[in-house]
């Protein structure tokens, strides 16, 4: 019933294979969303397993899933969402050694990653095999998102030409992070995913910063 959907944008999402990185606060509902959309394909990479104090904010998973591989319980509890759709586990971490073979296999990549060593080498892997990449982070009370690499458009390095040192910037299980957070900036990536898979996408070059202490946003050009 959309306008610019339709059947035909259906099957697009049914056609589409996308992998996610990372299954943790921002993965969790960019993979939920992607299952009701009904996205064809979906590959999990994440090599960790589940701990009590993820669950505030990584809503997939429930007490009882603690101490089981994240990639696992993903896939099973959105087989229950839909179960019409192909789902890849990869309970490994992702390496140089591995990320292009990885990558390469699907359309559309989501980055969910929770350091920058990842994150970057992601960008690199998608820039080498010009995928498209929907990139997110989240800091204490801000978040960010933006698409990279899409019809030639600009990329991390473009913003950041080199990643910060890890003890600079923290990931969010050691400095804390709002549970809804995550929430918020998954589901604006994945509603950037949908664009892209529907060929609608137009803001380019555009960091969007959200700041949920004041309840501002800004929109950085690169």
């Amino acid at each position: 019933m959309l306008p610019g959907m339709g059947l035909k944008g259906q099957e697009k999402f049914r056609n589409a294979k996308v992998l996610v990185i990372g299954a943790g606060g921002l993965g969790c509902p960019v993979l939920q969303y992607l299952c009701a959309a009904g996205i064809g394909t979906i590959g999990i990479i994440d090599f960790d397993i589940i701990e009590l104090h993820n669950l505030h904010r990584q809503i997939l998973y429930t007490a009882a899933d603690i101490g089981k591989l994240k990639t696992q319980v993903a896939a099973e509890k959105l087989k229950e969402q839909n179960p019409h759709l192909i789902f890849n586990e990869h309970a490994v971490m992702l390496t140089i050694k591995n990320a292009t073979e990885l990558i390469q296999q699907y359309d559309l990549i989501i980055d969910g990653s929770d350091n920058f060593k990842t994150r970057y080498l992601v960008n690199d892997t998608c820039v080498e095999l010009k995928k498209p990449l929907v990139y997110g982070s989240i800091f204490k009370y801000e978040g960010q998102a933006a698409v990279f690499n899409y019809k030639g458009s600009k990329h991390l390095r473009n913003i950041y030409a080199e990643a910060p040192h890890p003890e600079d910037v923290p990931n969010c299980s050691e400095t804390g992070v709002i549970g809804a957070i995550p929430g918020v900036i998954g589901t604006l990536m994945c509603t950037m995913a949908f664009e892209i898979i529907q060929e609608q996408f137009t803001n380019l070059n555009t960091l969007h910063i959200f700041n949920f202490k004041e309840y501002s946003m800004q929109k950085l050009l690169f």
